[in-house]
């Protein structure tokens, strides 16, 4: 039997994210972006609870285009507000559709969101060595300085928090424990 982060549990959505995506090192912007939605979303809320809806966001979202998203009308942001498949908060919808516009502006600026994000970490993923899930943050002074960069920006919903989980899901940090089958997979680049 795979040995796996305790937090994966036995719900089968969460051990197939666990297994197949979290902690998976992405760097193309479409992705990024998803889960930059995502986490904004999931604040004060469980991870489970958002990836329970995550097809729905998917269809409410434009399968999360930044570019539709971005020029959403009032009468589009009204009718997210009646979609009960999604989080139907005023300001997380809203700032979805701030952020889509400043992730734009970041791509114009560096290139692409994925250049100007994984800079923060040299472009390659910062592994940790946790044993247990009791060592692992919930905030660094990495995340911190990420979250104050984009709030600079203009970006809501990115507290340090939100971004430390930003970068576990997207592999900026292997913070798989390293008794989990995924850290040494993504450590050896596997996955």
């Amino acid at each position: 039997m795979k040995k796996r982060c305790d937090w994966a549990g036995q719900d089968p959505l969460y051990v197939k994210y666990h297994d197949t995506e979290w902690g998976t090192p992405v760097y193309d912007d479409e992705t990024l972006f998803e889960f930059l939605l995502l986490e904004s979303f999931q604040a004060g809320l469980s991870w489970i609870t958002i990836l329970k809806k995550r097809e729905n966001f998917r269809k409410a979202f434009d399968n999360f285009d930044y570019q539709k998203i971005a020029n959403y009308s009032e009468e589009k942001y009204d009718n997210l507000l009646l979609d009960a498949g999604i989080v139907r908060n005023k300001l997380k919808i809203r700032s979805a559709i701030k952020n889509a516009q400043l992730f734009i502006e970041i791509q114009k600026e560096f290139g692409s969101f994925s250049t100007y994000i994984w800079s923060f970490v040299d472009g390659k993923p910062i592994a940790n060595k946790f044993k247990a899930m009791k060592y692992i943050p919930a905030t660094t002074a990495l995340s911190d300085c990420i979250s104050k960069a984009l709030k600079k920006r203009g970006f809501k919903f990115v507290g340090s928090t939100i971004i430390y989980a930003f970068m576990q899901a997207t592999g900026m940090v292997n913070d798989h424990v390293i008794d989990c089958f995924c850290y040494d997979e993504i450590e050896r680049g596997v996955r």
